[in-house]
């Protein structure tokens, strides 16, 4: 399934592993950003070839209908990824399901294009993928990324503790969800 979604000022749209520099290159770029944000990486996740094995993967994932994964550009520079906005743990039947995650590019912050990105994702999740629930996860000193699901309608339903190992850390998560209520 070939995905892309343009706003006023983004494209977000799947790529396939012919696009691999230009996913190394944003996270080259953004290693150290991140870093507080995701997971421990081990060197080889900053090659080449580890992007490529992901990028199929991701593919894979997104035909069997278990991940919807998009990379933000902006309109104006077309070759340039400034982040990813991913729902994964897509799970059908009575659950209807998925988790939401999504990063952007340190020199882009504070531009709204997070807000502008997901809100298309999220309509895309409702009304194509006919999903009932997002989930978002994350940590409290968080407070930007808070305040974007927020902004979205997103409802806090409870504290995770030690929820996700960010950076070799066990680390405490808001339950933040959105319901699709149109959904019936």
């Amino acid at each position: 399934m070939s995905i892309e979604i343009v706003t006023p000022r983004l494209i977000l749209k799947s790529i396939d592993e012919s696009k691999v520099d230009q996913v190394l290159d944003y996270v080259l770029r953004n290693k150290v950003f991140l870093e507080e944000w995701e997971i421990s990486r081990t060197s080889d996740y900053f090659t080449v070839e580890m992007q490529r094995e992901m990028l199929v993967s991701d593919n894979f994932n997104i035909e069997n209908g278990q991940l919807l994964k998009v990379w933000m550009y902006k309109i104006n520079e077309p070759d340039r990824i400034i982040g990813t906005i991913t729902l994964n743990n897509i799970v059908r039947g009575a659950f209807l399901s998925c988790h939401l995650g999504y990063r952007l590019d340190l020199e882009e912050r504070n531009k709204g294009y997070v807000t502008e990105g997901l809100s298309q994702v999220i309509d895309f999740a409702f009304k194509q993928l006919q999903l009932h629930r997002i989930e978002a996860n994350i940590m409290p000193r968080n407070a930007a990324s808070i305040q974007v699901v927020e902004k979205l309608g997103f409802l806090n339903e409870g504290l995770a503790r030690k929820y996700l190992k960010i950076n070799g850390k066990w680390e405490d998560h808001f339950h933040m969800v959105l319901l699709n209520e149109g959904l019936e």
